[in-house]
Formats: structure tokens, C-alpha cells, sequence
């Protein structure tokens, strides 16, 4: 009896877990890019980027490079080395998911760490799209860039034009590769944008890992039923697109195994193996095999209970996760409750009894109402001083992580004042989080903790600027100096009076500087206690008085120290 070509596929799957038995050598890279740094995060890159890592190593590829939110430099390197990796193989793949940009025609990749403040910085901190075309050329039979980047351009409000001619357009630009049996495929047309959709992956490559690897399907057919797919799932609101072409040969990424004859009994075995393998990669193949008849509609039941097997776990594991976070609250409820009760109590302790006859006519229930017992009885198991020493601890290590992330606060306390609070405004500023600045909990702490790298952008004093991770000083050419808002300003000229010969001898008397209406005593015009009082409330913008718009551009240079010494100066300007 012949061995079935499912048993033959299944078999090899199994035992030598995906690892190709083929002539052709077929190679991929795959790069996705999440946490960028200075735009809002991508959920979806992260997730398709492992979605095809893991499709190809299936499929059986030689070499298959998985790389994660890189860096332009660590961009740069990954294509330089995957280049030497291409020049004998036979099929060369790069597929890239995360954000894209076209500046007068030319695609860019955008790496996480790029900035982008004007549009001439494009060529110098983005990829252009002809590198990867450059880096499969070597490949001898298919050259393919797969490309899941055809977002909105997060940098468009905020990056600035240095030409009206220069034109930044939606989407990614028109491409026609020069080379043979060269594709490059958008997932979304030129000039149009994609959607993430509401599912783990993106709808093109939700779609693509179910058909790129099907055996013996042409490559243009399997785009083509992509395509189809994703105009399903977005209601026709995007179209993948296909550019450059191939010839007459068939090009399957996976080749048939030409089956020698689909008996009962051959169908029945491979129907038995596949339901012993148990998993939905092993129904795929099965029903890809054989697309109708009675052990196909059992195999498509068993894979049907399967799915739903899954979809459980995955609710399950969100109800966990819901009630994880309500007891959480219920955590930080209690411990804010235990906190007022702590405080109440030290009040009455220290007011005497007028103050238990006073808390006690505020207690008192309403009308008709049965009083609810102590408010001590919400009060965790733990006691009221542990709960406040365990709040204290948290709001201090959150300081710590907020200040590593470049965000402050310029001291660390154990408590939350309103410097800690302007921390965290900046944080969710730059990190797009919408966190309670008043009262965070422990899940701000741990959100901030899996931050690795600088969130907040790095502020200097004045006479400095940021340079990197450093502030390097600001050193003005002769005739030049600096002004008070951190630029070089020209010297006015200055008229040369003549002066009696006695007055080089001796210096004319300096009268001491007049204080500044309403002063306090012993201080610089009442501006170093404003500023004090500026610095209780977080913030020094009325600090300068009637030079208010000196100071406020002068304060984006400066630490809160600096600004206090500032603010005790005589208006300048």
C-alpha cells in the first residue's frame, strides 16, 4: 500500500519540526516595529511580526530572522547582515510591519528611534524601501518585500516643511522594481492607508499567514486571495496592492507533493494522523488535501471544537485578568480609605474632644437611615500604618522609574507633592498614557517600569543644549552672545564716550539695584517668595510678574533650582 503525501507532510512536520527537505534554499527576515519612542505605540507589528516568523519556520525555511523594534542603526545592521545570507539562496523574503512614510515619491521604513522634527531629516534617520529591494537582489529564482506599513504618518503635524514644493503624501508612493522576478507587496494600494482592525493581527497579515504557505499555490493567487479577505473584513476600505511581475512558472514558496491516489483507506490513516497531531495547523493541512467528502466534514468539525476550545481559554483568561484588576482596585479603594481614617483619627487626637463632636455631627447618618458602623470596619486586614507605608513605598518608587525615564522629579520624597504630579503629566504626555496624576496606583508603577528607554525629552540648563543623552554648552562665535532665550544674538555696537583722565583711575560707584515693587523684606522684590509658593503648587508662571513672557521663555531651559534663582533676578527684558 502507498504512503499517503498527507502522512509524508505530516510526518515531517512532526519529526524534523519544520526543517526543509527541498532543493531551493528559501531565506526571510522579519522586522516589526511596536515601542517607538516618540510617537504613540503599535500594538499589531509586534504581534504579525511573530505571526510570520512563525509561518515560515513551518513552511519549512532555511533561515528565518526574526527582529524586533530596532533602532536605525540596529535597522541599518540587521538588512547588512541578512545580505550575506541571500547571495546563494533561491527565494529571499523580507517582510516589515510598523510605521511608513513617502517624502517626493521615495518610501521610507521609520525605525523606533527616529524623530523626524523637519522633513529633510528623512533620508538621514529613515530606511529607504530601494535598501531592502538592494538586499534580495542576490536571491536567484523570487525576490519578495512584504511590507505592513501603509499607516497614517505619525509625524505629519509636527514635522516641519522646509519647502512648499516638497510634498509628504498618505500612505507609501507607486513602486515599479527593476529587477526580475521581483514583487513588492503594500498592503494597502499607493497613496491609501490600512487599518489595525480590532483583532491580534493586522488584516493583511491575518490573511497572508493562512494562504502564503499553502502548498503548491502560486504566490499570485495567494495575494490575490488576501486580497480578497482583507476587502471583506474592512467593508472594501482597503485594497493590498502587488507591484512588479513574474513569469509564466508557477511560484509556490511551499511545492506540492504529488499525491499516488486518494483510496478510502489512505484518507482514513491520514484522517487518524492528523487527529493524533491534534492541532489546527495538522486540520489545515488535512482539509487543504482533501476538500470534500465525509472525513472532510468530520476533520472540519474537529477543527471547528478546537477553535472553540481556544476562544474559551482566551475569554477565561480575560475574565482572570478583569477580576485580577477589580481586586486591584478594590486594594488601592481600601488603602485610600484606611489613609482618610488614619488622618481623621490624628485629627481628633490632636483637636481634642470639640473635634470628635464635630466629626461626629458629620458622620451622623440622615433621618431614617441606620448608621453602617465604623468606617474602620472597610479597612483592609492589614493595618492603616502598614497600608500608608506601603502607599509611601510605591509613590517613591515610582519617582525613581519616572526619573529614569527622563521625566523627573528633580528630588525623590515619600510623598506625592506637586512635582511628583508634574512628573507624571509629562510622562503621559510623551507616552501617550492618560494616568491619574492625582493618585496613581501600583499598575502606573509597573506600566512605567517595562519602559526601557528615555521616554521624556531630555530638558538642559540655559546656556546648554540637549546633544544626545547629554547637554553640551552653548558657545557663542565673537560679536555674539547669548540671550535669555538660549540663542546667540549679535552685540549692539556701543558708543565710545570720552571720559576726564582721572575716571580710569578710580571706577564710578555702583548704586545697589532698586527692589522691585512690592517686596517683602529681605527679599529680592517678593519674587523668591512667589517662587517659593510657585514651586508648592508645581508650576512658576506668575513668578516674573510683569515680565512674565521673558521668563516663560527662558523656564524651558532651565531646572526648577535655576528658575528660582531666576526669578529673584531684576527683569531683563
Amino acid at each position: 500500500m502507498r504512503a499517503s503525501w498527507f502522512s509524508v507532510v505530516i510526518l515531517c512536520l512532526v519529526l524534523f519540526q519544520g526543517q526543509s527537505a527541498l532543493a531551493d534554499k528559501r531565506v526571510a527576515l522579519v522586522i516589526g516595529n511596536s515601542d517607538y519612542q516618540n510617537v504613540p505605540r503599535l500594538a499589531n507589528p509586534a504581534n504579525d511580526s511573530a505571526a510570520m516568523s512563525d509561518m515560515l519556520k513551518n513552511a519549512g525555511f532555511d533561515v528565518v530572522q526574526l527582529k524586533r523594534d530596532l533602532k536605525a542603526a540596529e535597522m541599518r545592521r540587521a538588512l547588512r547582515d541578512f545580505i550575506d545570507v541571500t547571495f546563494d539562496a533561491d527565494f529571499a523574503i523580507i517582510f516589515f510591519a510598523g510605521h511608513g512614510i513617502e517624502i517626493d515619491g521615495t518610501n521610507y521604513l521609520i525605525p523606533t528611534d527616529a524623530m523626524l522634527e523637519r522633513d529633510v531629516d528623512v533620508p538621514d534617520e529613515a530606511v529607504p524601501l530601494d535598501r531592502l529591494l538592494s538586499v534580495v537582489e542576490p536571491a536567484r529564482k523570487l525576490r519578495l518585500v512584504i511590507l505592513d506599513a501603509c499607516r497614517d504618518n505619525p509625524f505629519a503635524r509636527s514635522m516641519r516643511r522646509s519647502g512648499a514644493s516638497r510634498g509628504v503624501a498618505r500612505g507609501l508612493a507607486r513602486i515599479e522594481p527593476a529587477g526580475n522576478n521581483t514583487l513588492v507587496a503594500f498592503a494597502a494600494k499607493a497613496g491609501s492607508t490600512v487599518a489595525d482592525g480590532d483583532s491580534v493581527n493586522s488584516p493583511f497579515t491575518g490573511a497572508l499567514v493562512k494562504y502564503l504557505t499553502r502548498p503548491g499555490l502560486d504566490i499570485r493567487k495567494a495575494f490575490g486571495f488576501a486580497r480578497d479577505e482583507v476587502l471583506k473584513a474592512t467593508n472594501n476600505r482597503q485594497e493590498p496592492f502587488i507591484y512588479g511581475s513574474l513569469g509564466g512558472e508557477d511560484f509556490a514558496l511551499v511545492p506540492a507533493v504529488e499525491p499516488q491516489g486518494d483510496t478510502p483507506q489512505a484518507v482514513r490513516q491520514d484522517y487518524e494522523l492528523a487527529e493524533r497531531v491534534g492541532t489546527q495547523e495538522a486540520w489545515d493541512s488535512f482539509l487543504s488535501s482533501y476538500p470534500d467528502g465525509f472525513y472532510t466534514r468530520l476533520a472540519q468539525a474537529q477543527r471547528n471544537k478546537l477553535l472553540a476550545e481556544q476562544a474559551r481559554l482566551t475569554a477565561a483568561e480575560k475574565a482572570r485578568q478583569v477580576e485580577a484588576d477589580q481586586a486591584r482596585n478594590a486594594a488601592e479603594r481600601a488603602r485610600a480609605v484606611a489613609e482618610a481614617e488614619t488622618r481623621r483619627a490624628a485629627a481628633q487626637t490632636a483637636n481634642g474632644p470639640a473635634a470628635d463632636t464635630a466629626s461626629g455631627e458629620l458622620n451622623k447618618p440622615p433621618p431614617g437611615q441606620k448608621p453602617v458602623g465604623p468606617l474602620a470596619a472597610l479597612t483592609p486586614p492589614a493595618s492603616p500604618a502598614d497600608a500608608a507605608s506601603a502607599g509611601e513605598s510605591v509613590m517613591r518608587a515610582l519617582q525613581t522609574e519616572l526619573r529614569r525615564v527622563g521625566c523627573g522629579p528633580q528630588t525623590i520624597s515619600e510623598r506625592w507633592d506637586g512635582s511628583a504630579q508634574d512628573s507624571l503629566t509629562r510622562f503621559n504626555k510623551n507616552a501617550g498614557s492618560r494616568f491619574d496624576v492625582k493618585a496613581p496606583g501600583a499598575e502606573v508603577l509597573d506600566f512605567v517600569r517595562n519602559k526601557t528607554s528615555r521616554i521624556c525629552p531630555l530638558v538642559c540648563e540655559h546656556g546648554y543644549r540637549p546633544n544626545g543623552e547629554a547637554c553640551a554648552k552653548i558657545v557663542c562665535k565673537d560679536g555674539f552672545e547669548l540671550s535669555d532665550d538660549n540663542a546667540c544674538e549679535r552685540v549692539p555696537r556701543q558708543v565710545k564716550r570720552k571720559q576726564a583722565p582721572t575716571a580710569a583711575l578710580a571706577p564710578e560707584p555702583r548704586s545697589a539695584p532698586e527692589p522691585r515693587r512690592g517686596s517683602a523684606p529681605g527679599e529680592a522684590g517678593g519674587a523668591v517668595r512667589r517662587a517659593d509658593e510657585a514651586s508648592r503648587a508645581g508650576f512658576y508662571r506668575k513668578c516674573m510678574g510683569a515680565t512674565t513672557g521673558c521668563y516663560e521663555r527662558s523656564i524651558r531651559n532651565m531646572t526648577p533650582e535655576m528658575a528660582r534663582a531666576w526669578c529673584g533676578r531684576a527683569p531683563t527684558c
